[in-house]
């Protein structure tokens, strides 16, 4: 049964600033390719280094902020595994790395932040992505949950409307090793057509309703897993199964905040 808590209480993706960490939100953002010498002058990143970058924070934020307390444990084995890997701090803007392994959301720029590290597990484990998966990621945003995804199954689809966060998260995507996910410019929305139907779906932003697109890309007995919800209320992360005959069923895991999925003018490039 999914752990409800009060609205002061919610798991947040959303630009707002956090108690503590107001200062986050007038942050200066730098692009990721230049952080990561993506393309430019520099030498190639020592990948197995930048790996090891952070290890005791990231072993802290599982050992600590995924175990339950007063919230649903994160037990699944893969999931723990993908975040213990998946060096965080290399998806966040410099100014803001400091706040990485924090159990909080951080600013990316363009209005949108990488979601709290506990709300990446979460939606994760629901999803109960397995080995040879093919996923869909709505909102690649850091490009972050794709990276934890691609820990699980090599077959990851991600689509992006902000055309600044698409290249940045492609570019981080790559230069961590992640080639095989394919990092999509276009209305998520309408999910990607020519590469369903989908074992899993993923939304990292708040939908009104659930997108009837998304849902046809579905596999049957697929899952999704999506915040629903208007951008200044309280939102239900769903829980949605599609049945053998196409029927639907959902099921709420949590009360969150996301930012809104941003639509365009037609169909996902």
């Amino acid at each position: 049964m999914a752990h409800l808590q009060r609205p002061s209480q919610l798991r947040i993706r959303c630009g707002s600033p956090v108690a503590g960490l107001a200062l986050l939100a007038a942050a200066t953002f730098l692009p990721a390719v230049l952080f990561l010498s993506v393309g430019g002058a520099a030498a190639r990143p020592d990948i197995a280094e930048m790996f090891s970058e952070r290890r005791q924070e990231r072993e802290t934020m599982v050992f600590t902020q995924l175990k339950g307390h007063f919230r649903t444990e994160i037990a699944d084995k893969v999931v723990i595994d993908a975040m213990l890997k998946v060096p965080r701090h290399l998806f966040i803007p410099p100014a803001n790395r400091a706040f990485a392994y924090y159990d909080t959301p951080v600013p990316i720029g363009h209005g949108q932040t990488i979601s709290q590290p506990y709300i990446v597990a979460l939606m994760t484990q629901a999803l109960d992505v397995r080995p040879g998966m093919k996923v869909l990621e709505v909102g690649t945003g850091s490009g972050y949950q794709a990276a934890i995804l691609a820990e699980i199954t090599p077959h990851v689809f991600t689509i992006e409307i902000i055309e600044p966060l698409y290249k940045n998260a492609q570019a981080v995507l790559t230069t961590l090793g992640y080639s095989s996910v394919a990092v999509r410019l276009g209305d998520g929305y309408y999910g990607i057509q020519e590469y369903s139907p989908f074992d899993r779906i993923i939304v990292t932003c708040a939908a009104l309703h659930i997108p009837p697109p998304l849902f046809e890309q579905l596999k049957p007995g697929g899952k999704m897993v999506i915040p629903v919800g208007g951008p200044f209320e309280t939102q239900r992360l769903l829980l949605v199964t599609k049945d053998q005959e196409g029927g639907r069923t959902s099921k709420t895991l949590e009360l969150v905040r996301f930012v809104p999925l941003i639509r365009g003018t037609g169909e996902g490039r």
